[in-house]
């Protein structure tokens, strides 16, 4: 009965939303209020179980979802990722410009959230496919797939960051088995996957995109920009502290060092919160300062970044919130009971369920987390690397990207193609990703 309730729950979220067109974040609590009476809670405990989900989750997230924002803005708003991204291309040369734009896109994807960062890259893959007269989806796959890889896999992006907080992953580990996967994955759904994509759909590679559809675009003379090297820098100053913090705590478990106050440090620096702090403060000297840019000119840009992500952080806390539901209401334990002594490998399960909810629901954040508030109970019950779950979520939750996705909308208008199309495209690029991702990570699971 639960798991039929929560079923019923998923439908009426999808009525309200693809329906009714209600706001994302009010269909969650109404939904969440909705699946809390219908399992029977008590009254009294109901709101306290939506204000916990909502508030521990955004408790954990907000530090470094909005630290990350505002990294990402200050590095798009002083050309620092246009610096990147043609620095690479020139480096690459015409006849390996897929690999440049798939270097540029990680390298970038990193630092800046999806949207943010298809915004940005699109004009300048535009402008590639115009100067070297070839097929704006020749580029642009590869581009989207390096961006939907790391916002899947890689923290600072809310998927992993939030799931991470959920099921008490390390954050650092999850940054170092995300990269692992990360690349193989992104060689197979862009350069690869590319020519596929040109033999389903040859029609579509002879199109010249929607330039117009991306509105006024600040432009930057490449001379005015920051330097490549402190671009790419300040871009990935936050992977390199968390990496090196997470390959030294793994060392020091491995051969047995004892604990000190310079492991404790390299830990500090290395957390996830400090290390964005630590790359934003970088990013306003880097970025604004050193290049002479007034003080009130880069905090205009990190004013901005929060305002944009006001709306994303609710939808996440109201995720956490049906999640919270979810779990106190006994629906995790019901499906912790149902695969009891199961051989059905946690990783598995997890990746299954996010797969499902991604479908019904189509925001790969919210299938994330609900799929958090049914595998937790699962967690106590075997000795899995946490991270790996983590991972396997995020896979799961990035599959087959349709209509009800507000990512499938963008693809199909920046790149000017028909439903068909689209579905042949970047609902087939999601798909490859999301199961190539969970081949490496079961792949791993061997080793770690």
């Amino acid at each position: 009965m639960p798991l039929v309730i929560v079923a019923a729950g998923i439908l009426v979220l999808l009525l309200l939303i693809m329906g009714l067109k209600l706001n994302t974040f009010v269909s969650l609590l109404i939904v969440s209020f909705l699946v809390a009476l219908a399992l029977g809670m008590p009254l009294e405990n109901i709101v306290k179980t939506i204000e916990t989900g909502l508030g521990g989750t955004l408790g954990h997230l907000a530090l470094i979802f909005g630290l990350g924002a505002m990294l990402g803005k200050l590095i798009a708003d002083s050309g620092g990722a246009q610096r990147i991204a043609m620095t690479l291309v020139n480096k690459f040369g015409e006849k390996n410009i897929q690999w440049a734009v798939v270097v540029a896109s990680f390298i970038i994807g990193v630092a800046l959230f999806f949207e943010v960062g298809l915004v940005l890259l699109i004009p300048i893959v535009f402008a590639i496919s115009r100067e070297l007269k070839i097929s704006i989806l020749f580029l642009g796959i590869p581009m989207a797939a390096a961006l939907s890889v790391t916002h899947g896999f890689l923290p600072p992006h809310p998927g992993p960051t939030v799931i991470a907080g959920e099921y008490g992953a390390n954050l650092g580990e999850v940054l170092l088995y995300g990269f692992i996967i990360a690349i193989p994955t992104v060689i197979i759904a862009g350069p690869i996957f590319t020519k596929l994509a040109k033999r389903l759909v040859p029609a579509s590679f002879k199109k010249t995109g929607n330039i117009a559809s991306l509105g006024e675009q600040k432009e930057f003379k490449l001379e005015d920009t920051p330097g490549f090297g402190i671009s790419v820098f300040t871009a990935m100053l936050p992977v390199i502290l968390m990496s090196i913090a997470t390959i030294i705590t793994l060392l020091q478990k491995t051969m047995g060092f004892e604990d000190n106050a310079l492991l404790a440090s390299i830990r500090f620096i290395g957390d996830a919160s400090t290390a964005m702090l630590i790359s934003l403060l970088v990013a306003i000297y880097t970025m604004g300062l050193a290049r002479k840019i007034p003080i009130n000119t880069v905090m205009a840009s990190c004013t901005t970044a929060i305002t944009q992500i006001g709306m994303m952080l609710l939808i996440i806390g109201g995720g956490g919130a049906f999640k919270q539901v979810l779990i106190d209401g006994g629906v995790g334990d019901y499906v912790a009971e149902l695969f009891k002594g199961s051989s059905l490998s946690p990783i598995l399960l997890a990746w299954i369920i996010a797969a499902i909810l991604r479908i019904s629901l189509g925001s790969a954040t919210v299938a994330a987390l609900t799929t958090a508030g049914l595998v937790i109970p699962l967690l106590g019950q075997t000795d899995v690397n946490l991270a790996l779950v983590v991972l396997a979520t995020g896979a799961g939750s990035l599959i087959a990207s349709h209509v009800n996705d507000a990512g499938f909308w963008m693809f199909k208008e920046y790149f000017g193609l028909t439903m068909k199309e689209t579905f042949a495209t970047w609902t087939l690029l999601e798909t490859i990703i999301s199961v190539s991702g969970l081949v490496f990570i079961l792949l791993l699971s061997l080793v770690v």
